[in-house]
């Protein structure tokens, strides 16, 4: 029996402003297989963002579990589902995924450092894996777009996760350069990883295995 990238079961998540009360989540169950691309759509305030941080151990659902490969990472303290998300998710954001003080490859670098998982991956092999190796000595200020996205790839891939969370990877590139970016994406599937995509894109649409669409915090059947 294969185990799932990753599995999250009746999700919940509310946030209370004074006396009100908002339910972000409301029951949420999704599934990443090795090897598929899954792709959110929603419209804004659905819970999208909510839910891909529920997912990657960055916010605790209110109620429910996520496991990655296994290995619950929900209801943990922070420090145990830091190390579990370093180690089994890769997180790719619109932007952020690099520092910038530090190069292409010492961001890279970094990630492995945090993760200390053994047997990962060279970081030179993953810079060169994204078509940068001639600018991984570069800052991220003098990256282009394109460059920025297929770097924070490289970092989110730092550690070989079993799941790969992307957050509109793609939403401020041009159309030949996001082809680009979602060849990459789909390529690493290819070789066994999950991919869940966060999108408003119709190219991300066109290249999922499955679209889950939620609307109000819950997912429409």
């Amino acid at each position: 029996m294969t185990v799932p990238a990753l599995e999250a079961h009746d999700l919940y998540r509310f946030f209370r402003t004074d006396e009100e009360e908002t339910l972000a989540l409301r029951g949420v169950s999704i599934c990443v297989d090795p090897g598929e691309v899954v792709a959110v759509i929603g419209p804004s305030g659905s819970g999208k963002s909510t839910l891909l941080s529920c997912l990657a151990g960055l916010d605790e659902p209110a109620g429910g579990q996520v496991r990655v490969a296994g290995v619950r990472i929900s209801h943990r303290p922070e420090t145990e589902r830091a190390l579990i998300r370093a180690r089994g998710i890769g997180v790719m954001m619109q932007s952020g995924n690099l520092l910038d003080h530090l190069t292409v490859l010492e961001n890279v670098r970094l990630a492995q450092a945090i993760g200390r998982k053994p047997n990962r991956p060279v970081p030179l092999d993953l810079v060169d894996g994204v078509g940068l190796s001639a600018r991984s000595n570069a800052y991220p200020r003098q990256l282009s777009g394109g460059e920025s996205a297929r770097a924070g790839l490289a970092v989110a891939l730092a550690n070989d996760p079993a799941v790969l969370l992307a957050d509109e990877p793609t939403g401020e590139l041009d159309g030949n350069t996001e082809a680009v970016v979602l060849e990459m994406l789909t390529e690493r599937a290819k070789r066994g990883q999950g991919v869940l995509i966060v999108t408003h894109s119709k190219a991300v649409v066109a290249v999922a295995h499955r679209v889950v669409e939620l609307h109000d915090g819950r997912v429409l059947a």
